[in-house]
Protein backbone atom coordinates (compact mmCIF):
# COMPACT_ATOMS: atom_id res chain seq x y z
CA UNK A 1 0.00 0.00 0.00
CA UNK A 2 1.19 3.51 -0.59
CA UNK A 3 0.98 4.82 2.89
CA UNK A 4 3.02 2.28 4.21
CA UNK A 5 5.24 3.09 1.90
CA UNK A 6 5.32 6.26 2.62
CA UNK A 7 5.16 5.91 6.39
CA UNK A 8 8.70 3.63 6.07
CA UNK A 9 10.06 6.44 4.12
CA UNK A 10 9.01 8.84 6.88
CA UNK A 11 10.04 6.53 10.06
CA UNK A 12 13.32 6.50 8.16
CA UNK A 13 14.45 10.11 7.69
CA UNK A 14 13.18 10.40 11.48
CA UNK A 15 15.81 7.56 12.49
CA UNK A 16 18.69 9.90 11.12
CA UNK A 17 17.07 13.19 12.64
CA UNK A 18 16.42 11.41 15.75
CA UNK A 19 20.30 10.79 15.98
CA UNK A 20 19.55 7.06 16.91
CA UNK A 21 23.21 6.23 16.36
CA UNK A 22 24.49 9.16 18.93
CA UNK A 23 21.25 7.52 21.47
CA UNK A 24 22.51 4.24 21.27
CA UNK A 25 26.10 4.91 22.20
CA UNK A 26 24.83 7.02 24.85
CA UNK A 27 23.13 4.41 26.40
CA UNK A 28 26.37 1.79 26.24
CA UNK A 29 27.87 4.92 28.44
CA UNK A 30 25.09 5.39 31.11
CA UNK A 31 25.04 1.45 31.00
CA UNK A 32 28.71 1.39 31.89
CA UNK A 33 28.38 3.98 34.36
CA UNK A 34 25.11 2.34 36.14
CA UNK A 35 27.72 -0.81 37.09
CA UNK A 36 30.31 1.26 38.58
CA UNK A 37 30.34 0.18 42.23
CA UNK A 38 29.65 3.67 43.58
CA UNK A 39 26.73 4.62 41.18
CA UNK A 40 24.18 4.50 44.08
CA UNK A 41 25.90 6.21 46.50
CA UNK A 42 24.56 9.95 44.89
CA UNK A 43 20.96 7.97 44.74
CA UNK A 44 19.38 11.28 43.14
CA UNK A 45 21.92 11.45 40.59
CA UNK A 46 21.38 7.28 40.06
CA UNK A 47 17.90 7.88 39.80
CA UNK A 48 18.41 10.53 37.11
CA UNK A 49 20.71 8.61 34.65
CA UNK A 50 18.44 5.36 34.78
CA UNK A 51 15.49 7.16 34.18
CA UNK A 52 17.12 8.89 31.26
CA UNK A 53 18.50 5.40 30.20
CA UNK A 54 14.72 4.05 30.30
CA UNK A 55 13.55 7.09 27.95
CA UNK A 56 15.99 6.47 25.28
CA UNK A 57 15.68 2.57 25.28
CA UNK A 58 11.70 3.06 24.84
CA UNK A 59 12.42 5.25 21.90
CA UNK A 60 14.81 3.41 20.52
CA UNK A 61 12.53 0.19 21.34
CA UNK A 62 9.56 1.79 19.93
CA UNK A 63 11.30 3.27 16.33
CA UNK A 64 12.26 -0.74 15.82
CA UNK A 65 8.44 -1.61 17.00
CA UNK A 66 7.46 0.63 14.31
CA UNK A 67 9.48 -0.98 11.56
CA UNK A 68 8.71 -4.35 12.62
CA UNK A 69 4.84 -3.65 11.76
CA UNK A 70 5.21 -2.27 8.98
CA UNK A 71 6.39 -5.09 7.53
CA UNK A 72 3.31 -6.70 8.57
CA UNK A 73 -0.14 -7.00 6.64
CA UNK A 74 -2.39 -3.99 8.37
CA UNK A 75 -6.14 -2.94 8.41
CA UNK A 76 -6.82 0.85 7.82
CA UNK A 77 -6.76 1.28 11.25
CA UNK A 78 -3.61 -0.22 12.49
CA UNK A 79 -1.99 1.90 9.74
CA UNK A 80 -3.89 5.02 11.07
CA UNK A 81 -2.46 4.22 14.62
CA UNK A 82 0.89 4.35 13.54
CA UNK A 83 0.99 7.59 11.14
CA UNK A 84 0.29 8.97 14.62
CA UNK A 85 2.59 7.41 16.37
CA UNK A 86 5.37 8.40 14.25
CA UNK A 87 3.85 11.95 13.99
CA UNK A 88 4.48 12.21 17.54
CA UNK A 89 7.99 10.58 17.32
CA UNK A 90 8.42 13.99 14.75
CA UNK A 91 7.70 16.11 17.01
CA UNK A 92 10.54 15.33 19.11
CA UNK A 93 12.85 16.80 16.42
CA UNK A 94 11.25 19.90 17.60
CA UNK A 95 12.52 19.51 20.79
CA UNK A 96 16.08 21.16 20.47
CA UNK A 97 16.15 24.00 22.44
CA UNK A 98 18.93 24.32 25.39
CA UNK A 99 16.41 23.12 28.00
CA UNK A 100 13.76 21.40 25.97
CA UNK A 101 15.38 17.82 27.49
CA UNK A 102 14.50 19.01 31.59
CA UNK A 103 12.18 18.62 34.11
CA UNK A 104 9.96 21.68 34.16
CA UNK A 105 8.04 23.97 36.73
CA UNK A 106 4.20 24.89 36.19
CA UNK A 107 2.38 27.26 38.26
CA UNK A 108 -1.64 27.73 38.21
CA UNK A 109 -2.80 31.31 39.01
CA UNK A 110 -6.72 32.25 38.74
CA UNK A 111 -7.93 34.93 37.07
CA UNK A 112 -10.58 37.50 38.27
CA UNK A 113 -13.80 35.93 39.08
CA UNK A 114 -13.69 34.66 42.53
CA UNK A 115 -15.19 31.20 43.33
CA UNK A 116 -15.30 29.99 39.16
CA UNK A 117 -11.61 31.09 38.46
CA UNK A 118 -10.55 28.84 41.31
CA UNK A 119 -12.63 26.12 40.25
CA UNK A 120 -11.39 26.54 36.83
CA UNK A 121 -7.38 26.43 38.04
CA UNK A 122 -8.54 23.23 39.67
CA UNK A 123 -9.90 21.94 36.36
CA UNK A 124 -6.47 22.98 34.80
CA UNK A 125 -4.59 21.11 37.56
CA UNK A 126 -5.80 18.05 36.96
CA UNK A 127 -5.57 18.51 33.43
CA UNK A 128 -1.99 19.01 33.55
CA UNK A 129 -1.87 15.91 36.21
CA UNK A 130 -3.51 13.56 33.82
CA UNK A 131 -1.69 14.61 30.41
CA UNK A 132 1.92 14.29 32.87
CA UNK A 133 0.68 10.78 33.62
CA UNK A 134 0.06 9.91 30.00
CA UNK A 135 4.03 10.83 29.36
CA UNK A 136 4.69 8.61 32.65
CA UNK A 137 6.27 11.80 33.82
CA UNK A 138 6.43 12.05 37.96
CA UNK A 139 4.81 15.75 39.40
CA UNK A 140 5.72 16.64 42.72
CA UNK A 141 3.33 19.51 43.90
CA UNK A 142 5.15 22.50 45.52
CA UNK A 143 2.23 24.03 46.53
CA UNK A 144 -1.41 24.85 46.49
CA UNK A 145 -3.81 27.87 47.59
CA UNK A 146 -7.00 26.29 48.17
CA UNK A 147 -10.31 28.93 46.83
CA UNK A 148 -12.19 30.63 49.89
CA UNK A 149 -15.57 28.07 48.78
CA UNK A 150 -14.01 25.32 45.84
CA UNK A 151 -10.96 25.04 43.51
CA UNK A 152 -7.38 27.09 43.96
CA UNK A 153 -6.39 30.24 44.18
CA UNK A 154 -3.13 28.92 42.49
CA UNK A 155 -1.11 25.63 42.03
CA UNK A 156 2.65 24.90 41.57
CA UNK A 157 4.12 21.28 40.57
CA UNK A 158 7.93 20.26 39.48
CA UNK A 159 7.55 18.12 36.37
CA UNK A 160 10.04 15.42 36.50
CA UNK A 161 10.51 13.96 33.22
CA UNK A 162 12.77 13.92 29.94
CA UNK A 163 11.61 16.83 27.72
CA UNK A 164 8.61 17.84 30.16
CA UNK A 165 9.97 21.27 29.81
CA UNK A 166 10.08 21.41 26.22
CA UNK A 167 7.08 19.41 25.47
CA UNK A 168 5.29 22.06 28.16
CA UNK A 169 6.76 25.20 27.81
CA UNK A 170 4.19 26.96 24.82
CA UNK A 171 1.23 26.39 27.36
CA UNK A 172 2.64 29.17 28.86
CA UNK A 173 -0.83 31.97 28.82
CA UNK A 174 -4.08 32.91 29.71
CA UNK A 175 -6.37 29.64 29.19
CA UNK A 176 -10.45 30.68 28.65
CA UNK A 177 -13.33 29.02 29.85
CA UNK A 178 -16.63 29.73 29.09
CA UNK A 179 -19.58 27.53 30.70
CA UNK A 180 -22.68 27.15 32.36
CA UNK A 181 -21.92 28.18 35.98
CA UNK A 182 -22.26 25.36 38.29
CA UNK A 183 -22.11 27.56 41.40
CA UNK A 184 -25.54 29.35 40.67
CA UNK A 185 -28.77 28.02 40.23
CA UNK A 186 -29.86 29.93 37.26
CA UNK A 187 -26.85 28.03 35.53
CA UNK A 188 -25.34 31.14 33.36
CA UNK A 189 -22.71 31.49 30.89
CA UNK A 190 -19.78 32.31 32.30
CA UNK A 191 -16.65 32.97 31.37
CA UNK A 192 -13.66 32.80 33.71
CA UNK A 193 -9.58 33.22 33.21
CA UNK A 194 -7.07 31.50 34.56
CA UNK A 195 -2.89 31.82 33.37
CA UNK A 196 -0.27 29.29 33.26
CA UNK A 197 3.28 29.55 33.78
CA UNK A 198 5.50 27.26 32.56
CA UNK A 199 9.74 27.23 33.72
CA UNK A 200 13.06 24.99 33.14
CA UNK A 201 14.56 23.35 36.01
CA UNK A 202 18.03 24.65 35.31
CA UNK A 203 20.37 22.52 37.71
CA UNK A 204 23.49 24.11 36.49
CA UNK A 205 24.56 26.89 39.44
CA UNK A 206 26.82 28.63 36.93
CA UNK A 207 23.99 29.14 34.02
CA UNK A 208 22.21 31.73 36.45
CA UNK A 209 24.92 33.54 39.09
CA UNK A 210 22.94 34.21 42.17
CA UNK A 211 25.10 36.17 44.79
CA UNK A 212 24.36 34.97 48.50
CA UNK A 213 24.61 38.34 49.29
CA UNK A 214 21.71 39.34 47.13
CA UNK A 215 19.28 36.85 48.80
CA UNK A 216 17.13 37.61 51.97
CA UNK A 217 15.93 34.25 53.77
CA UNK A 218 12.84 34.05 55.56
CA UNK A 219 11.03 31.17 57.50
CA UNK A 220 7.70 30.49 58.70
CA UNK A 221 5.14 28.22 59.41
CA UNK A 222 3.47 26.25 56.69
CA UNK A 223 -0.23 26.99 56.37
CA UNK A 224 -0.40 23.80 54.35
CA UNK A 225 -2.60 20.94 54.77
CA UNK A 226 -2.18 18.20 57.28
CA UNK A 227 0.63 17.16 59.32
CA UNK A 228 1.84 17.80 63.11
CA UNK A 229 4.51 20.26 61.47
CA UNK A 230 2.45 22.30 59.79
CA UNK A 231 1.68 25.47 62.06
CA UNK A 232 3.96 24.81 64.54
CA UNK A 233 7.62 24.42 62.82
CA UNK A 234 8.85 26.69 60.42
CA UNK A 235 9.57 24.74 57.69
CA UNK A 236 8.49 27.22 54.59
CA UNK A 237 11.17 29.40 53.57
CA UNK A 238 10.41 33.20 51.61
CA UNK A 239 13.41 33.95 49.73
CA UNK A 240 13.66 37.58 48.34
CA UNK A 241 16.12 38.58 45.48
CA UNK A 242 17.18 41.87 46.09
CA UNK A 243 18.45 43.32 42.68
CA UNK A 244 15.44 42.00 40.94
CA UNK A 245 12.69 42.14 43.94
CA UNK A 246 11.30 38.85 42.79
CA UNK A 247 9.89 36.98 45.67
CA UNK A 248 9.57 33.22 46.02
CA UNK A 249 7.58 30.92 48.51
CA UNK A 250 8.06 26.87 49.24
CA UNK A 251 5.89 25.34 51.77
CA UNK A 252 5.13 22.16 50.89
CA UNK A 253 7.96 19.47 52.16
CA UNK A 254 8.55 18.66 55.46
CA UNK A 255 11.91 20.42 56.12
CA UNK A 256 13.58 23.68 56.21
CA UNK A 257 16.48 22.53 53.84
CA UNK A 258 13.97 20.81 51.36
CA UNK A 259 11.57 23.91 50.99
CA UNK A 260 15.00 25.94 50.58
CA UNK A 261 16.02 23.64 47.72
CA UNK A 262 12.48 24.04 45.58
CA UNK A 263 12.59 27.63 46.40
CA UNK A 264 16.14 28.26 44.71
CA UNK A 265 15.22 26.37 42.01
CA UNK A 266 12.14 28.73 41.47
CA UNK A 267 14.06 31.78 41.94
CA UNK A 268 17.05 30.35 39.20
CA UNK A 269 13.99 29.77 36.81
CA UNK A 270 12.42 32.96 36.74
CA UNK A 271 15.59 34.75 36.25
CA UNK A 272 16.69 32.79 33.66
CA UNK A 273 12.93 33.90 32.07
CA UNK A 274 13.46 37.51 32.69
CA UNK A 275 17.25 37.34 30.56
CA UNK A 276 15.39 35.18 27.81
CA UNK A 277 12.65 37.56 27.76
CA UNK A 278 15.51 40.51 27.56
CA UNK A 279 17.21 38.31 24.54
CA UNK A 280 13.60 37.52 22.76
CA UNK A 281 12.71 41.45 23.00
CA UNK A 282 16.48 42.51 21.62
CA UNK A 283 15.84 39.87 18.74
CA UNK A 284 12.09 41.56 18.14
CA UNK A 285 13.63 44.72 17.96
CA UNK A 286 16.48 43.81 15.56
CA UNK A 287 13.68 42.26 13.30
CA UNK A 288 11.16 45.46 13.53
CA UNK A 289 8.55 42.88 15.25
CA UNK A 290 6.27 44.21 17.92
CA UNK A 291 4.97 41.33 20.50
CA UNK A 292 2.88 42.14 23.58
CA UNK A 293 4.41 40.01 26.43
CA UNK A 294 3.65 36.01 25.89
CA UNK A 295 2.50 35.62 29.94
CA UNK A 296 -0.77 38.61 28.85
CA UNK A 297 -1.57 36.69 25.87
CA UNK A 298 -4.70 33.99 25.57
CA UNK A 299 -3.62 31.22 23.83
CA UNK A 300 -6.41 28.80 24.56
CA UNK A 301 -10.51 28.74 24.18
CA UNK A 302 -12.17 25.61 26.16
CA UNK A 303 -16.11 26.39 25.11
CA UNK A 304 -18.53 23.68 27.35
CA UNK A 305 -21.66 25.96 26.24
CA UNK A 306 -23.27 26.47 23.95
CA UNK A 307 -21.58 24.25 21.66
CA UNK A 308 -18.32 22.34 22.20
CA UNK A 309 -15.12 23.12 21.18
CA UNK A 310 -11.26 23.86 22.45
CA UNK A 311 -9.23 25.62 20.38
CA UNK A 312 -5.50 27.40 20.49
CA UNK A 313 -5.76 30.66 19.35
CA UNK A 314 -2.42 30.59 17.89
CA UNK A 315 -2.09 27.66 15.93
CA UNK A 316 -5.89 27.51 15.12
CA UNK A 317 -5.48 23.88 16.25
CA UNK A 318 -9.15 23.20 17.42
CA UNK A 319 -11.18 19.75 18.88
CA UNK A 320 -14.58 19.28 19.93
CA UNK A 321 -14.53 17.22 22.59
CA UNK A 322 -13.45 19.17 25.52
CA UNK A 323 -13.57 16.60 28.17
CA UNK A 324 -11.00 14.35 26.84
CA UNK A 325 -8.72 17.50 26.83
CA UNK A 326 -9.45 18.58 30.06
CA UNK A 327 -9.45 14.71 31.19
CA UNK A 328 -5.20 15.25 29.90
CA UNK A 329 -6.01 14.79 26.10
CA UNK A 330 -3.42 17.61 25.17
CA UNK A 331 -1.33 15.78 22.73
CA UNK A 332 -3.02 17.62 19.60
CA UNK A 333 -2.62 20.83 21.11
CA UNK A 334 0.79 20.34 21.87
CA UNK A 335 2.34 18.96 18.87
CA UNK A 336 0.66 21.76 16.91
CA UNK A 337 2.61 24.86 19.48
CA UNK A 338 5.90 22.75 18.96
CA UNK A 339 5.45 22.64 14.89
CA UNK A 340 4.57 26.51 15.30
CA UNK A 341 7.97 28.72 14.27
CA UNK A 342 8.66 30.77 17.50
Amino acid sequence: MKDIKVLKLKLKGLEKKLNLEEKKGRIKKLEKESLEPDFWEDHQRAAKIMKELADLQAEISQLERLKSELDQKLTPIEIEKIEKEINQLETKIFLSGKYDQVDAILTIHAGQGGTEACDWAEMLLRMYLKYSQSKGWQVEILDQRRGEEAGLKGASLKIIGRQAYGYLKKEKGIHRLVRQSPFNADKLRQTSFASVEVLPVIEDKTEVEIKDDDLEFETFRSGGHGGQNVNKVATAVRIKHQPSGIVVESQAQRYQEQNRKIAMEILRARLWEIEEERRKEKMAQIKGEVKEASWGNQIRSYVLHPYKMVKDLRTKYEETDPDSVLDGGLDGFIEAELRMLD
